[in-house]
């Protein structure tokens, strides 16, 4: 079939009217405030870092960046609230290892594809995991809390904020490596889990040092290892994984922004230079510090270097999974 001189005329006419559009969007954005859905409970580490950056974020782009808690299914549904949101870049969307990588091969009913289905914006930070038990735990080792737990796996309580979250992922890696399934107790966040385990209401937990440090500190938890090669600076005095004698339990987490699928490449571009603003700032540096979060390097800042990176951890999580054996329903 031949394609006359007409259509080419038309087709570069509405590229070039598209392109156009783009631009003119980028220009005028954001023209109201931004939302930013975080997929669990108020006062996690994922809400802590999401309201931090958000909040340097509205001051370059100009608009107020309004934080929405999209609690539920294991924080996946913030996810679906992100695909059925207009594609103009003023709903963003702050997941995680868990909404973006384990939940891949958790869950057979994702509603979602990681890598497909948004615009990755950046990677805002990556934190170590603390393993932490209950203050009055008879166990004060790792070493102690592996043989506790082998030997009390029916009636052992693992709190974590949903199946698919980054605490029940990370501490689904550790209960793979030592070899013991005990019973999973599951809250809207990882607040809510750490407040039951300060008051001995649940045996362990895994999550990070933004919910761990402060009460490892005040004395009303103990923590027995941190999931990683080197000590955490937040929290010096925690011995790694290695050093604690469960070498095999090394984990990294981290948050990351992400935007409607389709979003003008010049929106995300905002946002993306937003984000940057935010992490390059000394104040937001100083204080993702303090809640033991790492800044990740420029290349994974960029969306091409989250788009690969998520695939990458998607990858890297589902052996783990599989030989758990652990599915959402």
């Amino acid at each position: 079939m031949r394609t006359g001189t007409g259509f080419w005329l038309r087709a570069a006419a509405f590229a070039a009217c598209t392109a156009s559009a783009s631009f003119a969007q980028a220009q005028t954005f954001p023209s109201k405030p931004v939302t930013m859905l975080i997929p669990f409970a108020a006062g996690g580490p994922t809400d802590v870092v999401g309201r931090l950056v958000g909040e340097h974020m509205s001051r370059t782009l100009g608009q107020p960046v309004i934080i929405e808690n999209a609690v539920g299914a294991a924080g996946t549904l913030a996810g679906q609230r992100l695909m059925a949101s207009p594609a103009d870049g003023h709903v963003i969307l702050i997941g995680h290892t868990g909404t973006h990588a384990a939940a891949v091969s958790l869950n057979p009913n994702l509603k979602y594809r990681p890598v497909e289905d948004f615009a990755p914006v950046g990677l805002v930070n990556t934190n170590p995991i603390f393993l932490t038990v209950r203050k009055t735990h008879p166990s004060a080792t790792l070493a102690e809390f592996v043989a506790w737990v082998k030997a009390n796996e029916k009636t052992a309580s693992n709190a974590h904020a949903g199946v698919g979250s980054v605490s029940h992922t990370t501490c689904l890696l550790f209960n793979t490596v030592v070899g013991v399934k005990p019973n999973g107790v599951p809250y809207r966040g990882t607040g809510p889990a750490m407040n039951d385990l300060v008051a001995g209401q649940v045996d362990y937990l895994c999550d990070q040092a933004v919910n761990v440090a402060p009460q490892h500190r005040a004395g009303t938890i103990k923590t027995l290892a941190v999931a990683s090669t080197a000590r955490a600076t937040a929290l010096p005095d925690v011995p790694t994984s290695t050093e604690a004698g469960v070498p095999g339990f090394k984990v990294e987490v981290w948050n990351a922004m992400f935007a409607p699928k389709d979003t003008p490449a010049p929106v995300v571009t905002k946002l993306n230079g937003a984000l940057k603003a935010a992490l390059a700032d000394a104040t937001v540096k100083a204080k993702l510090n303090e809640l033991g979060a790492e800044i990740p390097s420029a290349e994974l800042q960029e969306p091409a270097g989250l788009r690969f990176f998520v695939g990458a951890e998607i990858e890297r999580w589902a052996p783990i999974i599989r030989a758990s054996g652990v599915k959402i329903e």
